[in-house]
């Protein structure tokens, strides 16, 4: 087991990162969508805006930001003094671009998950390694990261760290924070940490830490990050013109499926569903492939940023084919209950 002190030294031990915020596989995506003069391309998860200023610096484009953190704002107005009208910002999650946006767009881009800046704000609660309210909120409104281990029933929160934070020991660790709160709320980091620890052990060196599927799970769950991502690809193909390109960067097997699942059937890769049934006419694809594979980055931005290890990038070209319809089956299998009604009770 792991001492409650041992944890909250070696979180307060971090120091906050004076390291610019560099965007993972940032040369790849801006060469898959490839900005040209008079194109209009979003970025759909804006950050700190290290893709909107490389697109903009590529070529004559006009930029359009997306991002629900309020924190971004500050990021917005430097970009709109240095490209002027090229740059506009819109406050609201990518899964609605296409209210968000009035006229048909040229790329796409996607950076899903938290950014490295939300990471470094310990006040945020994101991360494990800097001791910090138990928040996790990226639109910081809503249900907590505290108000839901605190409050949420058992069963949900067994599902929603075996599920979106695909850790084994799921139960366990749920019977360790009901008996944490049984005496004392969860109300920082390194009190979940310090559960979570009890659990699976201390961290060791070069190993993934004990509390990193717990986290993952929780801020998946609080900001319906599968959710938005679903509506995001499907927004993507109807604002996208013929001839449009899409940039999807994902860093963990949940998302990076279900991005693959999405266009399987929208670039013709899909199949019959059985040899066995009479053949039906097939969609038209939506999209071709932009590239065969994911790409992933070299040994060189690994070494230089960590974060890039996990990084996937796919890469698909619109068609002028009809978009697809919509579709809710591409989230994993046994997925809790939207927040839209948490079971915050039933204790």
């Amino acid at each position: 087991m792991t001492g409650g002190g041992d944890v909250k030294r070696q979180q307060q031990s971090v120091p906050p990162t004076s390291a610019p915020h560099i965007p993972v596989l940032l040369n790849e995506v801006v060469e898959a969508l490839r900005p040209q003069a008079g194109e209009v391309m979003v970025d759909g998860t804006f950050g700190a805006g290290g893709y909107s200023r490389a697109l903009l610096e590529a070529a004559d484009c006009a930029l359009i930001a997306i991002d629900r953190d309020p924190n971004t704002q500050t990021h917005a107005d430097r970009l709109r003094a240095d490209y002027g009208d090229r740059f506009s910002y819109r406050a609201g999650c990518f899964g609605d671009m296409q209210s968000l946006l009035d006229t048909p767009v040229d790329g796409v881009t996607l950076d899903l998950g938290v950014s490295s800046m939300q990471l470094d704000e310990a006040e945020r609660g994101f991360s494990f390694m800097r001791d910090g309210p138990l928040d996790m909120r990226m639109s910081q409104d809503g249900v907590s990261a505290a108000d839901l281990l605190n409050e949420a029933a058992p069963e949900l929160l067994s599902d929603v760290i075996a599920v979106y934070g695909e850790e084994r020991r799921a139960r366990a660790i749920v019977k360790a924070i009901m008996a944490r709160r049984d005496t004392q709320p969860l109300q920082r980091t390194g009190d979940l940490v310090d559960v979570v620890c009890s659990v699976l052990g201390r961290p060791r060196f070069g190993k993934a830490h004990p509390a990193t599927r717990t986290f993952q799970a929780l801020r998946i769950y609080l900001n319906d990050e599968l959710g938005e991502l679903m509506r995001g690809l499907q927004a993507a193909e109807q604002v996208l013109k013929p001839g449009g390109r899409l940039a999807v960067v994902t860093f963990h097997s949940l998302e990076d499926r279900m991005v693959k699942q999405f266009l399987s059937p929208r670039t013709g890769r899909a199949g019959r569903p059985s040899r066995h049934l009479p053949d039906v006419d097939m969609a038209a694809p939506s999209f071709n492939d932009g590239v065969k594979r994911s790409v992933k980055a070299g040994a060189a931005e690994t070494e230089a940023n960590p974060r890039a290890r996990s990084a996937r990038l796919r890469v698909a070209i619109r068609t002028e084919a009809f978009a697809f319809a919509a579709e809710t089956d591409l989230l994993p299998k046994r997925a809790p209950t939207s927040l839209g009604a948490p079971n915050m009770g039933a204790m």
